[in-house]
C-alpha cells in the first residue's frame, strides 16, 4: 500500500536521506524511529509528495505520488507533526470543508462525521470555533478530519506528542481497529513504548540511512537487547 524505493533527498552537498526504501502492507503498522535529525520527517514528506526527491520513487496503492498525485492522495491521509487548522471555523465547518475537498456526498459526510465525532467525544463541540479548543481536542479533530474519507493508507508524524493518557489510548485502539480492517499505517514517533505496543515492524533511521528494518523480535535476535529502547541506543550509538 505504501512503497518507497531508493528515496534520496539532497540539499546542496548534504544528504538528508540516502536510498530510503520500505513497504507497508495493508493491515500493517510500521514505525519509523530515530534520533532528531535522522531524516524521519524528510522521509514522510517525500512519501506524501510535499517534497520532491533527488532520486527514487514513491507509490501509494500502486499510484505514483508524483505522476498520479490526485489518485494517490484520494486514498491517503497525512498527519504532520504540526497540523494546520483554520481556527475561525467551527468543528462542523472544518469537517464540511474537508469533506468537500474529497468530494464526499453530503449524506456520506454527515454519517461519517457523526460517527467519528461521537467516537472522539467531540459531538457537543460541533458549533465551537476551532481556535477555542484545547490542544487535546484539536488533536482529536485532526484525526477525525484525516479519517473522514476512509483512507487506505495513513502516514503520521509524531501523532502522540502532548496527548493525555485517555486520548492516547483512544487513538491506539482506533489504529488497531482500522488496521484490522486493512488500513496501512506508517508512523514516526519518539515514544518507543507506544511502538512496542502497536508496531508490527520497525525501521530505525540514523543520519539519513536505514540502519535496521524488521519485526521487533527479529531485530532483537539480530542485534541484542530485550526492549526497543536498548536496541535503539545500541544501534544509534554505534
Amino acid at each position: 500500500m505504501i512503497k518507497a524505493v531508493g528515496l534520496t533527498k539532497r540539499y546542496g552537498r548534504v544528504e538528508a536521506l540516502k536510498e530510503f526504501s520500505l513497504e507497508v502492507q495493508p493491515g500493517e503498522i510500521l514505525a519509523l524511529v530515530g534520533p532528531n535529525g535522522a531524516g524521519k520527517t524528510t522521509a514522510l514528506k517525500l512519501l506524501v509528495g510535499l517534497l520532491t526527491p533527488s532520486a527514487g520513487t514513491v507509490s501509494i496503492g500502486g499510484y505514483d505520488v508524483f505522476r498520479q498525485p490526485l489518485e494517490a492522495k484520494r486514498i491517503l491521509a497525512f498527519l504532520p507533526d504540526q497540523p494546520f487548522l483554520y481556527e475561525q471555523l467551527t468543528v462542523g465547518e472544518t469537517l464540511g470543508f474537508i469533506g468537500g475537498v474529497y468530494r464526499l456526498p453530503p449524506q456520506t459526510l454527515r454519517q461519517r462525521a457523526t460517527e467519528l465525532l461521537s467516537l472522539f467525544g467531540l459531538s457537543d463541540l460541533v458549533d465551537h470555533r476551532v481556535g477555542r479548543l484545547s490542544f487535546g481536542m484539536k488533536s482529536r479533530l485532526v484525526l477525525v478530519a484525516s479519517l473522514l474519507h476512509e483512507p487506505q493508507a495513513l502516514i503520521m508524524d509524531e501523532p502522540f506528542f502532548g496527548l493525555d493518557p485517555k486520548t492516547l489510548q483512544l487513538i491506539k485502539r482506533l489504529l488497531v481497529e482500522r488496521v484490522r480492517q486493512g488500513m496501512a499505517v506508517l508512523l514516526s514517533t519518539h515514544q518507543l513504548g507506544v511502538v512496542e505496543d502497536l508496531a508490527h515492524r520497525v525501521a530505525i533511521l540514523d543520519r539519513g540511512r536505514t540502519i535496521a528494518l524488521g519485526a521487533l523480535d527479529e531485530l532483537k535476535r539480530l542485534h541484542g537487547g530485550t526492549r526497543l529502547e536498548e536496541l535503539f541506543f545500541h544501534l544509534t550509538d554505534r
